[in-house]
C-alpha cells in the first residue's frame, strides 16, 4: 500500500480547519494508496488550537510561537512519511476532491512533481493586483530557469518522496514557495494540470501582500545563482 502524505500549515484559520480537515478525510483515492494526514500549527492565537485539540487520528505539531508558513511547511515535510507528499493550504481556496487529478501524472510514470495550476482551471475573481503580481513572480520564474510553467504560486504541489525529501529548504516565511520551485526546476520538470480556485478577500483572512511578491522576486533570483 502506497500513501500519500498531506502537509497541511496552519495558522489563525479557526473558522476553516475542521471544514478542510474533514475535507481532506473524505477524498477517495485511487486503489492502492492510502492518506497520511500531518497538521502543522505556527502558533495560532485564535483558537484554532482549541479546534486541533480535539481532532484524532493524524499527526499534529505544534509550534511554540508564529514563525512562518515556510517553517510550517518545512517542519510538516520532514514528519511526513509518505511516497507522496502533497502540501494543502487550510483556507478553503483549493479543492482536496482534485486529489487524484494531482496525482495521476506522477503514478502514470509521466511527472515526479506536478503543480495544480490555477491558470488553467476555473476560479472565481481575485483582486487585479493580486493577480497581476502572479503573472509577474511566474514570468520571472520561467525566464530564470528557462521554465513555461503557468502559476509558480499555487499551494498544490505534489512530489515523489525522494525529490523533496533531497532538496534543502530555508525559507520560513511565504517564500518558501519560489524556493521550493527555484530548486525543483534545477533538477526536474514540472507538470501542471488545472486545478479550481475559489479565492478569498483580505477581509476573510488571507494573508500574502505585496511585499511577499517582492520576497519572491529576490528569492527567484537567489537560489538561480546559489544553491
Amino acid at each position: 500500500m502506497s500513501v500519500l502524505s498531506i502537509v497541511i500549515p496552519v495558522y489563525n484559520e479557526k473558522n476553516t480547519i475542521q471544514k478542510i480537515v474533514d475535507l481532506v478525510e473524505a477524498v477517495k483515492l485511487v486503489d492502492g494508496i492510502d492518506k497520511e494526514i500531518i497538521i502543522v500549527d505556527d502558533g495560532s492565537t485564535d483558537g484554532t488550537r482549541d479546534i486541533l485539540s480535539k481532532i484524532v487520528g493524524h499527526k499534529i505539531v505544534l509550534h511554540e510561537k508564529n514563525k512562518g508558513k515556510g517553517a510550517a511547511v518545512r517542519t510538516g515535510l520532514k514528519e511526513a512519511g509518505g511516497d507522496y507528499i502533497l502540501i494543502q493550504d487550510a483556507d478553503l481556496e483549493y479543492d482536496p476532491e482534485e486529489y487524484v487529478l494531482l496525482l495521476k501524472p506522477i503514478l502514470n510514470g509521466r511527472a515526479d512533481v506536478v503543480y495544480g495550476s490555477r491558470m488553467l482551471g476555473s476560479h472565481t475573481a481575485t483582486h487585479f493586483y493580486y493577480y497581476l503580481g502572479n503573472k509577474l513572480v511566474t514570468f520571472i520564474t520561467n525566464l530564470l530557469y528557462n521554465s513555461s510553467i503557468t502559476d509558480m504560486e499555487t499551494c498544490y504541489k505534489v512530489f515523489r518522496r525522494e525529490v523533496i525529501k533531497n532538496i534543502e529548504l530555508e525559507s520560513n516565511r511565504f517564500n518558501i514557495e519560489p524556493e521550493i520551485t527555484a530548486k525543483v526546476l534545477k533538477k526536474h520538470r514540472i507538470y501542471e494540470v488545472p486545478i479550481s480556485y475559489s479565492a478569498r478577500g483580505f477581509d476573510e483572512g488571507k494573508k500574502i501582500s505585496w511585499k511577499d511578491g517582492l520576497s519572491a522576486i529576490l528569492t527567484l533570483i537567489k537560489y538561480r545563482f546559489s544553491d
